[in-house]
């Protein structure tokens, strides 16, 4: 993507997932099982296949679970009643509702996302189900609509891959972060040099693959904001859902999903 600027791939993939939003269930990847295809499995399948249970993809509104992510970041993030929880890239709000579920009435969830109609698509959710502790707002992750150290806890599933500028991602959970805050992330880490041909493919970028960073990348990143006890895992089972995004691409040899994991010190 080095001959594309940032403006231009955050308006590749706001195209992109404004188009989800307006069809419905769609999945990652780019192109078996990509965005808009009607051949995918059904969202809920999808899901679990990620890692959430039956109950977990029943209990959401109907509509939130849209098949998009790599993982399941509510597993490792720990939510306790009464936090504060932001969600980077809410999309229709899948992972948001089932926040909210957790923090309970005296908690706050706030979902952010840079796709006006996914925002719209959340917020109807939310009304429909009478969700009263979630907030979705429009804005982009680099610059996030927050104020300073007024969060517990920040999920996110599949999206910091698709920012060209995740240093500022990082920075800015960092200040949003209360002291004591933490990350709980899902998303695609790089295990292996993307070929050329892969890095200039925008749908393989809008696909949540040809963007991700290697694992030494995101470390620095992470470390040089200021976080600690930072973990980063990459899930070598994941192999078998990737190679579906792109079955005659191979891309599952270069890129795995991961849990990422770090603290803001106190």
């Amino acid at each position: 993507m080095n001959k594309t600027s940032n403006d231009e791939i955050r308006k590749a993939v706001r195209n992109q997932y404004g188009k989800v939003a307006v069809a419905g269930s769609s999945g990652c990847g780019g192109s078996s099982g990509s965005c808009c295809d009607e051949s995918i499995p059904d969202s809920n399948e999808i899901a679990m296949v990620l890692g959430y249970s039956d109950k977990e993809v029943t209990e959401v509104p109907d509509g939130a679970n849209m098949g998009l992510g790599c993982g399941n970041p509510q597993a490792i993030a720990s939510i306790k009643n009464g936090e504060t929880v932001l969600d980077l890239g809410a999309g229709g709000g899948f992972d948001s509702f089932l926040a909210a579920k957790q923090v309970g009435s005296s908690g706050l969830v706030i979902g952010v996302d840079m796709t006006s109609s996914m925002v719209s698509k959340a917020r109807e959710n939310a009304e429909k189900s009478s969700y009263n502790n979630v907030d979705f707002r429009l804005g982009e992750i680099e610059n996030l609509p927050v104020a300073d150290n007024t969060v517990d806890v920040i999920i996110s599933n599949c999206v910091i891959n698709l920012s060209p500028e995740k240093d500022k991602v990082f920075k800015e959970a960092f200040r949003v972060l209360k002291p004591g805050g933490r990350l709980a992330i899902s998303d695609i880490v790089a295990t292996a040099e993307l070929p050329e041909n892969i890095k200039q493919d925008m749908a393989m970028f809008t696909g949540c693959m040809s963007g991700a960073s290697s694992v030494i990348e995101l470390d620095s990143m992470i470390v040089s904001v200021g976080f600690s006890n930072i973990e980063i895992k990459p899930k070598d089972e994941s192999k078998d859902f990737i190679h579906d995004w792109a079955p005659d691409s191979k891309i599952e040899d270069f890129v795995v999903s991961a849990t990422i994991q770090a603290v803001k010190p106190s």
